[in-house]
């Protein structure tokens, strides 16, 4: 299929050729028929994108702050290796959206195939949405008309914050696409509606829609013109739908206000409030967000859990359908606001149209709804090899297929790989845009939304599984039952359950096969060096980790114990296999104890004992300081130490022979753990990490998590026999 999408890098626009996306539960795939450019945000990505870097930083000083955070923390390189990776991420274009349904995922009950719909999917032939962010279309209203619903809703959104009532002043300051829109749903509404714009062409389309309008004046002189429009009584609310950096449009909306007003802001302004004029006339102000209640939810948005209409009257789709019954009825007109209207293979004209500012307000483009190949998963982009080419046998690596195309993937593990020398044959994402431009950028031979295509590839011999967690352990597991090796990221999976599937397919496996997991800092030089440094310890070891995690919401899907396993699970499993790396024992018992309270897991202190005595405390942390180093491990032994600071310097304290090591740039091991993977795949060695290990590991972070809910100790021989429960209790299910 055909998408927009915008390097904000290069500030290039490209009409790409991707993958079209697959339908999940909760989800609807629509056929686009139209779709509206949002002459703001659209515009201001463009302009974003076409900036230099020291414009582009001076729009974005709190990204400048968290690259200088990096920096200090990680080095100067890995920090602009952070950025070039950012901006070289393919940013989808567009979020009003209207087609037809052509398939509906589990659960989904509001529409069918076949029917129109509006979405806020991107500009795109075919899009897949949440059903939440989707519409049927009614009679009455055109495919183009609906094209404009979710910018409407943020209309209607701040209209509804306003709260107006009939016979109220309201003014709108600024009459773009939004503001116009605002204007026709507060007219509809009972108000009288002044506009200010300084464009005579939108002011005479203003006019035509019966909206009275006036060119911008100082404030004096509007606060003059406003009180002779409502009888000395000023306005009882503005909407501002303008963008401007100055403060000056906020605080002419203070002064227009009558006494306990209200303003309301759905554009980008400054927002130094002037406090003395909000004192006194004890202004209410709100910003509005975005389509209305459920937006940035995913529990409302991607898992559809709505909002009891008796509380929340107005959610986000209630906003879709009463936009499509307003344009329905004639009380909200589209028409005069499409000012142009371009095929989907002139985009590169409507946005320079846009660019051009001028009078372009709505700019409409139209797609092919018969063009063949559109709805494709899969897209060659270079010649498979002849039928009957010789395939080499499990253990030796070949063709190499990428199952995820993220940041960490595009940015590390895809280099990583390629570097090793791996030949890239395919990579497959959920979405078609992330996998078609990784795929031109790395020379994969295909690009899909359909991974188990890659299971019986002929030309694929590994699979590097580089999906949300919950996804690794059931695809790693169908990958070695069809033959792979399988290289996949931390974690090996979020529960026993997953592990469980991962454990009877190694079985089953024939033994050349090799299963890796993500564990890279046992692959770092200075990791190397601290192993290299305590094979002649005498007594036991204490191993200290410090990890300074950061800050990440609840909501982020990592958070999420169904979809990212929590943090623990996800991530400190890292340190967990370090320690028992760097001890070379297993691990015997554990405690763990974190933050008490609904934020505690990712503030929690882990306690090991190893099998020759040593132990292990992990403190991983997400309440501190950006400016202290990420990552610290420390290891006491035989009246020794080493200390690993964020995998740049190595101190030895009391080591003969040795004192220090600093790297120019901090490597975590990803590049050496690939070529060790491969290498060792091919030749027929031993894996770099034994599965043992790897169970190991993963059993350790799962009892974490365990101890510190039940507040007690846990064995490794508890969690070893509840593992093989969960093997026979699956393999029985499975018969």
């Amino acid at each position: 299929m055909r998408q927009l999408l915008q390097n904000l890098k290069s500030g290039l626009l490209e009409i790409a050729e991707v993958p079209a996306p697959g339908v999940s539960a909760g989800h609807v795939l629509i056929r686009t028929t139209h779709s509206l450019i949002s002459s703001g945000t659209e515009r201001m990505l463009q302009d974003f994108a076409r900036a230099g870097w020291i414009e582009k930083a001076m729009k974005q000083p709190d990204k400048v702050r968290q690259v200088l955070d990096k920096a200090r923390t990680d080095g100067v390189m890995a920090a602009y290796e952070a950025v070039q990776s950012r901006l070289e991420e393919p940013l989808p274009l567009g979020y009003c959206n209207s087609g037809v349904v052509l398939e509906t995922g589990a659960g989904v009950t509001s529409c069918s195939p076949g029917d129109r719909v509006a979405s806020n999917g991107a500009h795109a032939e075919v899009v897949s949405v949440p059903e939440r962010l989707t519409c049927r279309v009614p009679e009455g209203v055109s495919s183009a008309e609906a094209s404009a619903t979710v910018i409407a809703s943020i209309a209607l959104h701040g209209v509804r914050l306003v709260e107006p009532t009939l016979g109220e002043t309201i003014i709108v300051q600024g009459l773009g696409l939004v503001g116009l829109m605002a204007a026709q749903l507060l007219k509809a509404s009972g108000c009288r509606v002044i506009g200010i714009e300084p464009s005579s062409h939108r002011a005479r389309l203003a006019g035509q829609l019966g909206i009275e309008a006036m060119a911008p004046m100082p404030t004096d002189q509007i606060v003059a013109a406003i009180a002779g429009r409502s009888g000395g009584r000023l306005a009882d609310g503005v909407l501002i739908a303008a963008s401007t950096e100055s403060n000056s449009l906020i605080e002419q909306a203070a002064a227009m206000c009558r006494k306990r007003g209200r303003v309301v802001l759905v554009g980008v302004v400054g927002l130094s409030l002037p406090r003395a004029v909000f004192y006194e006339k004890e202004i209410r102000f709100q910003v509005s967000c975005s389509y209305g209640p459920g937006r940035y939810d995913p529990a409302y948005e991607e898992q559809g859990t709505d909002y009891p209409l008796a509380y929340v009257r107005w959610t986000e789709q209630r906003n879709f359908e009463a936009v499509l019954g307003a344009i329905g009825s004639g009380g909200l007109k589209i028409a005069p606001l499409i000012s142009d209207t371009f095929r989907l293979e002139r985009a590169g004209e409507a946005y320079e149209r846009l660019r051009g500012g001028g009078d372009a307000l709505g700019i409409l483009l139209e797609y092919d709804a018969a063009r063949e190949g559109a709805t494709d998963r899969t897209l060659q982009l270079r010649s498979p090899k002849p039928e009957g080419a010789a395939v080499p046998a499990a253990s030796v690596p070949q063709g190499v297929a990428f199952i995820g195309a993220g940041r960490f993937a595009r940015g590390t593990l895809i280099p990583a790989f390629r570097a090793a020398g791996a030949q890239l044959e395919w990579i497959s994402s959920s979405s078609g845009s992330s996998s078609g431009v990784a795929a031109r950028q790395f020379g994969f031979r295909t690009a899909s939304t359909d991974w188990r295509g890659a299971l019986n590839a002929p030309d694929v011999g590994v699979a590097v599984i580089a999906t949300p967690h919950a996804l690794h352990a059931p695809m790693a597991a169908a990958f070695l039952e069809s033959g792979k090796h399988v290289f996949v990221e931390k974690p090996l999976a979020i529960g026993l359950a997953g592990l469980a599937q991962v454990c009877a397919a190694r079985r089953s496996a024939s033994p050349g096969q090799h299963l890796m997991v993500g564990f890279n800092r046992r692959f770092s030089p200075l990791a190397l060096d601290m192993k290299r440094l305590l094979a002649a310890r005498q007594g036991p070891a204490a191993v200290l980790s410090t990890i300074n995690a950061g800050f990440i919401p609840k909501d982020h899907w990592s958070q999420d114990p169904a979809v990212g396993g929590g943090r623990i699970v996800g991530e400190a499993c890292h340190w967990l296999d370090l320690m028992e790396h760097l001890v070379g024992s297993s691990w015997t018992d554990l405690r763990a104890s974190c933050f008490s309270g609904v934020d505690g897991e990712d503030k929690m202190t882990i306690v090991l004992r190893y099998e020759d005595g040593s132990q292990g405390t992990l403190h991983y942390l997400a309440n501190g300081h950006k400016s202290f180093s990420k990552e610290r491990i420390e290891v006491f032994f035989d009246g020794r130490i080493l200390a690993l600071d964020n995998f740049v310097s190595l101190r030895g304290y009391g080591v003969s022979g040795f004192s220090r090591r600093w790297l120019w740039k901090q490597d975590k091991g990803h590049a050496a753990e690939v070529t060790e993977f491969l290498e060792r795949a091919r030749e027929g060695r031993e894996p770099a990490i034994g599965f043992e290990s790897l169970i190991s590991t993963t059993l350790a972070s799962l009892a974490a998590v365990e101890s510190a809910k039940s507040d007690r100790l846990v064995t490794r021989h508890e969690m070893e026999e509840r593992l093989e429960s969960a093997i026979v209790s699956g393999a029985g299910a499975g018969r």
